[in-house]
């Protein structure tokens, strides 16, 4: 941190759908779109489908052979593939690795016995075709009944991330054979799918399934910053799924009042774990300070030296290292950060003594402080604060201001997810905008739950919206923004919860209800 800054070492990101609970399904329903309101708008008289619109996927790839993802002819809906992993053939223009498969490439393919060895790209991980089938899949119908998705004549674009650098796993302790992705390759991904695109002159929703617990969690670093500058585009759409750590016990919010000058915060770790990052940020006028005490009661201090450097700390009577590194001032939000780096943390509860420091004390309010854990599929066990906040654990970089941010319910009895992550943002605007379906949802690769379910979902009916607003002409400067806005506005709401909710923002997602508002009906 101190030699390169917060902002030039790439976070780490995971995907956001759970483990699946029954991969095999014996039914293929629509029952999540009608839940959105999106198939009355499938049918006269608007009969929207997501025609003239692209959807650009950016995650671990597509099943381009299957036939959720093709046309009635059998030809693929899919515009082009950037996959990152293969440096066989010719990157795009203008990028330096992977291959670019284009329509020709990957209707040769089709047209094969063998289309893997014309375009081998696939996903072996399945989570990037689950969320195209979803917000776009062709009707289809087998012996377990029809489905269709929710904007299915919509084409696509389709960005499969490489895994993250060595060094970086290494550094974030993030374990052998996750899912890991790095920031800088998203953002090339995104700057790829815009420079596709823009000779196309057509509107574009890009829908992201992956999100991280690092960063400050009010969307001001290198990737939430370009997406809030692309979202204010006219005909760009940026849908983001707020994560699954609703649940973990992953964030902890503290308040130090004057009188005390500090707060314990318990960490417990659990068996196995090899190691994690922790990152404390803090608000100014106050400067900060830690006590580690570990389960054995060794402890460590840890003053804010002001010249940030790191220090390594090892226990006696533990096999743990841990290496402090700050920030007095971060560069994109200005606050204070502490990263810990726990290496071979030992079983037990860990407690960190957070005091705050000012040069004076007459008029100042109490210090706030937020720390976070990794996502969870990022540790090995459960590893969790004892006293922890369910608040502000969307995932970055679902709290760019201008993006839709969809939070998950449940279609029986609507209730929201529990492991749906929860706002605001640190700085009190809200997030989530929306909430969708997200809980045992049916898909042609099963019944699959997580916050990427519901922004493929929501991503679907916003390339409705951009069908009727750009390609019918009827708002043709729409953006990102406008778009969010038109969602809030259709938003179902029931009457016992108080909008915006922390949990369900400005309500339930109803492609429907937007229309009937646009109606004044």
């Amino acid at each position: 941190l101190s030699q390169a800054g917060y902002s030039f070492i790439p976070k780490c990101y995971g995907l956001m759908q759970l483990e699946a609970g029954n991969p095999v399904v014996n039914s293929l329903n629509t029952l999540s779109l009608d839940e959105a309101g999106i198939l009355s708008v499938q049918q006269p008289p608007l009969s929207l489908s997501g025609q003239g619109t692209i959807i650009a996927f950016i995650d671990t790839g597509i099943r381009y052979q299957d036939e959720v993802v093709r046309d009635f002819a059998g030809r693929s809906r899919i515009l082009a593939i950037w996959d990152q992993t293969i440096q066989e053939k010719e990157p795009p223009q203008g990028f330096e690795y992977g291959t670019e498969y284009t329509k020709d490439d990957i209707d040769n393919a089709l047209s094969s016995e063998t289309p893997l060895e014309i375009v081998p790209s696939t996903d072996t991980v399945g989570h990037g075709s689950v969320m195209a089938a979803v917000a776009l899949g062709s009707r289809i119908s087998d012996s377990r009944g029809t489905f269709v998705g929710a904007a299915p004549q919509s084409e696509i674009v389709v960005v499969k991330l490489k895994e993250i650098k060595p060094y970086l796993r290494e550094y974030y302790s993030v374990p052998e054979g996750v899912a890991c992705y790095s920031e800088t390759d998203i953002i090339q991904a995104i700057q790829y799918v815009q420079q596709f695109v823009s000779p196309l002159s057509r509107p574009v929703v890009i829908c992201l399934g992956i999100g991280t617990s690092l960063g400050d969690h009010s969307g001001s670093g290198a990737l939430g910053t370009y997406i809030e500058m692309l979202s204010r585009m006219k005909s760009r759409v940026f849908v983001i799924g707020g994560g699954n750590e609703g649940n973990a016990s992953h964030h902890y919010r503290g308040e130090i009042s004057l009188e005390e000058g500090y707060k314990d915060v318990e960490l417990r770790v659990g068996s196995g774990e090899k190691g994690f990052v922790l990152d404390l940020w803090g608000q100014a006028p106050y400067f900060f300070g830690v006590t580690i005490r570990s389960p054995s009661g060794e402890s460590i201090r840890w003053e804010n030296p002001r010249v940030a450097l790191p220090q390594e700390f090892t226990f006696v009577f533990e096999q743990t290292r841990i290496i402090l590194d700050s920030l007095l001032v971060e560069q994109t939000s200005g606050a204070e950060l502490i990263r810990f780096r726990f290496i071979q943390p030992s079983q037990g509860v860990w407690t960190i003594r957070v005091n705050a420091e000012t040069n004076t004390s007459e008029n100042i309010q109490n210090s706030v402080f937020d720390m976070w854990l990794p996502i969870t599929q990022f540790l090995i066990s459960d590893t969790f604060f004892l006293e922890a906040s369910p608040y502000t654990t969307i995932t970055e970089p679902a709290y760019t201001y201008s993006a839709v941010t969809t939070a998950t319910y449940q279609e029986a009895g609507r209730g929201v997810s529990i492991f749906s992550g929860r706002g605001y943002a640190v700085i009190c605007f809200v997030k989530p905008d929306i909430s969708a379906p997200g809980t045992n949802v049916s898909t042609p690769y099963g019944v699959r739950s997580g916050s990427s379910v519901a922004a493929a979902i929501t991503a679907g009916g916003c390339a409705l919206l951009m069908e009727w607003a750009v390609v019918r002409k009827n708002d043709i400067l729409v953006s990102s923004l406008n778009i969010k806005n038109y969602l809030i506005r259709g938003a179902t709401r029931q009457s016992y919860i108080s909008y915006p909710d922390r949990a369900y923002g400005y309500g339930m997602l109803n492609i429907s209800g937007v229309f009937k508002f646009i109606a004044g009906i």
